[in-house]
């Protein structure tokens, strides 16, 4: 291969460049211009450049990606946490409002069992209370508490949160733990407790009424039973008052609430009892607002003059009023009868009779039934007698007994009755 180069001369321009190639016979020759090779140079300067960025930026770009990449990591990392934050508080204050309103639940059941227990005893007391007012006038009970009030008036057709019952229970929001949701919390605990002690107030008040009662229907019974058994009458049963005992086992406050009704209940019975033994026994005066003339006992005779057992009372009444039984029994004997004249007797029971003599008129016959303050005849003189006037005896087992004494006894019990 030969080259031929031309000289260069300054200020002229450059010859073009020859390059033959020979192979064999073929020869082959190629003329390559400066400003050709200038380009080449260029593109192939601009291929080296582009080649080594190229290769720059495959090495650098899982660098720049994976940076990218942990960039966005934490970021989303960083999301993740607060909302994972978010949910947990969301769930904190979720689960707060479940036992705020499991609590809240809770006490309203607790309220409305109370509420519904103090109208069942209300139920069982008003007639008791009732028939308290009939048998103790001299004590006639308040009407009781009928178990709520205004502030206790809660009905099962409420929402059991009671969210919507009054603002006090407006507390069910998602501030969680905020100043105004434990104030309202605290509002509703003391407006429970103020219900609740309420109720228990009511509760209290009915079992001391109850006790009260029980109490002065014992003391009354007690009363009416001393003064009977004073002057020889038996106004119980003896099995009925046999002595108690038993070991102590103490009750919850439903038994205790039983207990004690029970016990107004059979004091009232007792008093009832000794009522009805007070105004069967001839305790009242046959002549109400008439002066005594003649007492029980020896006396002058009044028409002989000697002395004589007087077996009654004389009443110094006028012709033609009533005379009235000193208590309740059966008429035994009707019309005429002796020195008696016109006479009445009464069987009281227990061997107790009594007898109303010198009537003018008899209203009653024999197995007639009357109660005390009956009218069963009218005075007058009829019989052994001086003039107009009641002759009044007690007798028991046909024995004459002072009348006076048991009147008397009757005085003081009569407002019991």
């Amino acid at each position: 291969m030969q080259q031929t180069k031309a000289a260069a001369v300054f200020g002229k321009r450059r010859e073009p460049h020859t390059v033959i190639i020979a192979h064999g016979d073929r020869i082959r020759h190629f003329t390559v211009r400066p400003w050709l090779l200038a380009t080449l140079g260029s593109v192939l300067s601009a291929v080296a450049i582009g080649y080594l960025l190229a290769t720059s930026y495959l090495v650098l770009r899982d660098d720049l990606i994976g940076a990218s990449i942990a960039r966005q990591a934490r970021i989303q990392q960083a999301y993740e946490d607060r909302i994972a934050a978010l949910r947990a508080q969301v769930d904190r204050i979720t689960s707060r409002q479940l036992l705020d309103q499991q609590l809240m639940e809770t006490k309203v059941s607790e309220l409305l069992q109370r509420q519904s227990q103090l109208s069942r005893q209300h139920g069982r007391l008003t007639p008791i209370f009732e028939r308290a007012e009939s048998e103790l006038p001299a004590a006639a009970p308040a009407q009781p508490p009928a178990g709520t009030d205004q502030r206790a008036q809660i009905t099962p057709s409420e929402p059991a949160s009671m969210a919507s019952a009054a603002p006090d229970f407006a507390f069910w929001t998602t501030r969680g733990a905020s100043a105004d949701a434990l104030s309202n919390a605290d509002k509703a605990d003391r407006l429970f407790s103020a219900i609740n002690a309420s109720l228990r107030a009511i509760e209290t008040e009915q079992m001391d009424r109850v006790t009260t009662l029980a109490a002065d229907a014992d003391r009354q019974a007690d009363v009416i039973a001393d003064a009977l058994e004073a002057i020889g009458f038996a106004a119980e049963r003896e099995e009925g008052r046999t002595g108690i005992g038993g070991p102590l086992v103490s009750v919850d406050d439903r038994s205790t609430f039983d207990m004690r009704v029970r016990a107004l209940d059979e004091a009232l019975a007792r008093l009832e009892t000794v009522k009805k033994a007070a105004l069967a026994a001839p305790i009242h005066n046959p002549a109400p607002d008439f002066a005594i003339s003649s007492t029980f006992g020896v006396r002058r005779d009044p028409l002989l003059g000697t002395p004589a057992l007087h077996a009654g009372i004389d009443f110094r009444v006028p012709y033609g009023n009533a005379a009235r039984a000193s208590g309740a029994g059966t008429v035994v004997k009707a019309g005429w009868n002796g020195g008696y004249g016109r006479m009445v007797e009464i069987d009281h029971g227990d061997g107790i009779t009594t007898r109303y003599g010198h009537l003018s008129k008899v209203l009653v016959k024999v197995g007639d039934r009357v109660a005390h303050g009956t009218p069963v005849g009218k005075t007058g003189s009829s019989g052994r007698s001086t003039g107009p006037h009641l002759h009044y005896e007690v007798r028991r087992n046909g024995v004459a007994i002072d009348p006076l004494r048991i009147i008397r006894a009757g005085k003081k019990i009569a407002a019991l009755l």
